[in-house]
């Protein structure tokens, strides 16, 4: 039932302030979460203003280069096959969820 809300959400693409957020929790789901749901190795946990705040401060522009590129123990792209537009949606998402 979850996959299929998912899809139909992802296909509707539900706006939130502006933004279609839908692809980007379907991403943050299947390549980010791994890391970014528990803290693991230092990855800003989703939700957590605190821990984010000093990477808000650097732009969206320097958070979309350290996810393409890697930084620290991240590796380029989550390590995984992402497309651009996938990592620009996570990214949206994610800072969602501290602002």
């Amino acid at each position: 039932m979850f996959r299929v809300l998912l899809i139909v959400c992802g296909a509707i693409g539900i706006a939130v302030g502006g933004q279609v957020l839908a692809d980007g929790k379907a991403v943050y789901d299947a390549k980010c979460s791994v890391c970014h749901a528990a803290g693991v190795a230092g990855a800003p946990k989703l939700g957590d203003k605190a821990a984010w705040e000093p990477r808000l401060k650097t732009g969206e522009a320097a958070l979309l280069k350290s996810a393409t590129n890697g930084k620290g123990a991240m590796p380029p792209r989550a390590g995984q096959n992402v497309s651009d537009k996938d990592i620009k949606e996570a990214v949206e998402y994610m800072l969602s969820k501290v602002k």
